[in-house]
């Protein structure tokens, strides 16, 4: 199986051949600039920040050393799932991700403001958030998982595999 160097070197080799294409064929394409940086900054956030080998955060793993002091985040999505198991599936596994990630950011949250209540601090955080257009939403989703599947791939994970591995196990009995 392909180091987590390796994954990143896939993963930004496509991205260069792609934005190449986006280059020549940009008149034709007609892709708005929010939504093309929307894509490539979310295809970059799951190549080096948010990957499937996150299962691993136990160990030293390239994505939870980029988080810094905060990669201890992580541990416990290792925790819960195991290397190469449901966190390595093409819908759910990126998904699991993202959900931890929300998870994690609202109980971060509620420390805070829970603390700052304690302490007789009047901090309310009070997130001011206008959603993006959905064209821009959708090429963050597309980019991320564009990112989360070419991981896969790497790994000699496809779309079916968890079905052909079933079968196989069913034979096998």
């Amino acid at each position: 199986m392909p180091s987590g160097r390796v994954h990143e070197a896939i993963n930004l080799s496509v991205l260069g051949l792609a934005t190449a294409a986006y280059w020549v064929y940009r008149q034709d394409l007609e892709v708005p600039q929010p939504v093309a940086v929307a894509f490539m900054g979310s295809y970059l956030l799951g190549t080096f920040l948010i990957t499937p080998d996150l299962d691993l955060a136990e160990q030293q793993v390239r994505a939870k050393g980029r988080w810094g002091w905060m990669g201890w985040l992580w541990v416990p999505y290792g925790w819960m799932f195991t290397h190469r198991g449901l966190s390595h599936t093409w819908v759910v596994g990126p998904l699991t991700r993202i959900l931890y990630l929300g998870a994690m950011g609202v109980l971060v949250y509620w420390f805070f403001t829970t603390l700052s209540s304690y302490l007789g601090l009047n901090i309310h955080l009070q997130p001011h958030f206008k959603a993006p257009p959905q064209e821009v939403i959708w090429a963050l989703v597309l980019g991320y998982y564009a990112s989360q599947w070419l991981h896969l791939i790497a790994d000699g994970i496809w779309p079916d595999s968890g079905r052909i591995f079933a079968n196989r196990r069913r034979r096998q009995r």
